[in-house]
């Protein structure tokens, strides 16, 4: 029986550099979805020199791991520079963009609240 793997695209029980795996194409915005799910994303991105990803916001916690190059990244209207080995955190809901002073490859992970399960209590019950 095949065991199901829950972080699709990558070797499992193997060693891996991450830059190898997301590399940058000139003039280019490129992504490798590792993981979707309601509450969870993974995803390796890479952007050309000059490339940017416009300003917008997402409903979860962003974290950006850098993995090679550098990025202007702007968090409501404050610029910071974030260079390969770093991270930041892009909070839920505050809309943030991203710019490569030099090429650059990222891991990006969001975490978004988990959906609340409805849950109806008749009158008279006890939960």
């Amino acid at each position: 029986m095949e065991q199901e793997h829950y972080i699709k695209r990558l070797p499992q029980a193997e060693v891996m550099d991450l830059r190898k795996i997301i590399t940058v194409e000139e003039q280019q915005v490129s992504s490798l979805t590792l993981v979707q799910r309601s509450s969870l994303a993974m995803t390796l991105i890479s952007l050309d020199k000059g490339s940017s990803i416009g300003g917008h916001s997402s409903p979860g916690d962003a974290m950006v791991n850098m993995l090679s190059g550098e990025a202007q990244i702007t968090i409501a209207d404050k610029p910071y520079t974030v260079h390969a080995g770093e991270t930041i955190i892009l909070p839920a809901n505050i809309p943030h963009a991203l710019y490569a002073t030099e090429a650059f490859q990222m891991l990006l992970i969001v975490v978004k609240p988990e959906k609340k399960e409805l849950r109806h209590v008749e009158k008279g019950s006890r939960a």
